[in-house]
């Protein structure tokens, strides 16, 4: 499955770095080139020679070290590669990467890749979930870095808690995985709304809702992964856009409406994660209104429904919606995709826990215009992001076998 594929792995110093060797024994069995980099503290837990050994290259540790030929070691290994593995990934490597710090012969290595990379987080439960450590992991994640989470077991000082390396067998199998992957959206213009929207009343204050934006942001960057043409239309969130795509920022539901129609055009999927506001003041007041002992009253108008208004000139492309409920929700979701001319309706109910808005987790029932059904069960949004593409790629075959 690996055949000829260079595999660069970046051994950094954690007491998991044994479980590496097993992993270059793995990926060489699969017919891998393996090349390994290791950083000064990777040495002292193991030797550079134990990797030399098992995967039948030489090891790199010196950045300044004279080459055997002239090719600057760094920039050739950053080329060469297929996909790069980082494990396993220390706290401090993870801060440098995630703050374009180029120190060694590594994080150099990183920095001139074009390749995949993969990170394999290894520490002290307590370092992994320090908000410095998970604010650095989600900037690379956002960034086009794949994450492999880290198990939950003993530590190597005796306590127990989530830090450690994956086993080997999963590590290999989610670098084939990558590998391996189709670019089955190749060339495809896919345009996707996110986020909440927010509605002034006066200079300070507004009407809005509790969505993060992370289910459109996971499914845009799983679309570019894919090698679609992305655009992102997103409301005010605090998130940072995925790799490889165009953000146009928005505010209001208007200004929302404004940018989804100027790129409907040469879209050939639509994706309405966004959660708009239904709602507008009828009157933006240009001074902050005053605190008084009498009822202030706020008239309300309709926004423009985004998704009911390009259901109308749909044509022959694959529209897709989201159903955020609390009660009825097969009943509601169904009703809104027939409303709003919907080939497929991702619903979910915001009463179940790790569903709905803030959650990097989420339950969704998927509706087609065929009254069928698919559950997903609690799952990360990123991977319900992948199903939800793939089932898009479907609903095209279907068009195109009916034309």
């Amino acid at each position: 499955m690996l055949k000829g594929k260079n595999v660069v792995i970046g051994v950094c110093g954690g007491i998991a770095a044994y479980k590496v060797v097993e992993v270059v024994s793995r990926l060489r069995k699969l017919s891998a080139n393996v090349f390994v980099v290791m950083t000064e503290h990777g040495t002292k837990f193991v030797t550079p020679l134990t990797f030399q050994s098992i995967s039948h290259n030489p090891v790199y540790t010196d950045m300044f070290a004279v080459p055997d030929e002239w090719d600057i070691e760094h920039i050739s290994l950053a080329n060469r590669a297929d996909i790069v593995l980082i494990a396993p990934a220390t706290a401090n490597v993870i801060g440098k990467i995630a703050n374009g710090i180029a120190d060694d012969m590594l994080t150099t290595t990183l920095l001139a890749t074009k390749a995949p990379v993969v990170l394999a987080p290894a520490m002290n439960y307590n370092m992994y979930d320090n908000d410095i450590v998970q604010e650095n992991i989600s900037k690379l994640k956002n960034s086009g870095f794949y994450i492999l989470e880290p198990e939950v077991g003993k530590m190597a000082e005796g306590s127990e808690g989530k830090g450690r390396l994956p086993e080997p067998s999963k590590i290999v199998d989610a670098l084939t995985e990558i590998l391996n992957q189709k670019k089955n959206m190749k060339d495809l213009n896919v345009l996707i709304t996110a986020g909440p929207t927010k509605e002034a009343i006066d200079p300070v204050r507004f009407i809005s809702n509790n969505s993060s934006g992370k289910m459109g942001y996971s499914i845009a960057g799983a679309a570019a992964k894919r090698g679609a043409n992305v655009v992102l239309v997103s409301g005010p969130v605090d998130l940072t856009a995925p790799f490889g795509l165009k953000v146009i920022d928005v505010i209001s539901a208007d200004e929302m409406y404004d940018e989804v129609l100027k790129n409907y055009a040469i879209a050939d999927v639509i994706i309405m994660s966004a959660a708009v506001a239904d709602y507008k003041s009828s009157e933006i007041k240009q001074s902050k209104m005053k605190k008084n002992d009498e009822n202030i009253l706020v008239e309300l108008v309709k926004n423009k429904d985004i998704a009911a208004e390009i259901g109308k000139i749909k044509d022959h492309r694959i529209h897709v919606g989201f159903a955020a409920e609390t009660d009825d929700l097969i009943r509601n979701a169904k009703s809104k995709l027939e409303e709003k001319n919907f080939d497929m309706i991702a619903a979910n109910d915001l009463t179940l826990d790790g569903a709905g808005f803030g959650c990097d987790t989420n339950i969704i029932k998927l509706i087609n215009k065929n009254g069928g059904i698919i559950d997903l069960p609690l799952m990360t949004k990123d991977r319900a992001a992948d199903i939800i593409l793939d089932e898009v790629l479907k609903l095209m075959a279907t068009k195109d076998d009916n034309k």
